[in-house]
């Protein structure tokens, strides 16, 4: 009733480093979600391509994670797309590492 339906005037705008890094992290993720699945179908026996996929995972996502830092960092941006790809770039870094850990 009170809702008053107008324009919102703003200088805000969403970093481009911001979207590569959410992009960046989107990639990781799935590739190593991926990664891990098919080494569940395979019974637990990973395959080296699998660990390359891992490692450059963990490349992507430290670019990704450096990216989405220096885009928070901008003024009068939206923080969506920074804070988003530092989540999930930090937690294929996680992941990765879990998977480091587990196999030594």
């Amino acid at each position: 009733m009170f809702h008053r339906i107008g324009y919102k005037f703003t200088n805000k705008k969403n970093p481009q480093q911001g979207i590569m890094a959410s992009i960046l992290g989107a990639i990781a993720i799935i590739s190593v979600g991926l990664a891990v699945y098919l080494t569940y179908l395979n019974k637990g026996a990973a395959l080296m391509q699998y660990g390359t996929v891992i490692l450059l995972s963990l490349i992507f996502s430290v670019i990704g994670l450096v990216l989405g830092i220096k885009a928070c960092m901008e003024k009068d941006i939206y923080l969506v797309f920074p804070v988003l790809g530092i989540i999930l770039n930090s937690l294929t870094i996680l992941a990765g590492g879990f998977i480091l850990y587990l196999g030594v």
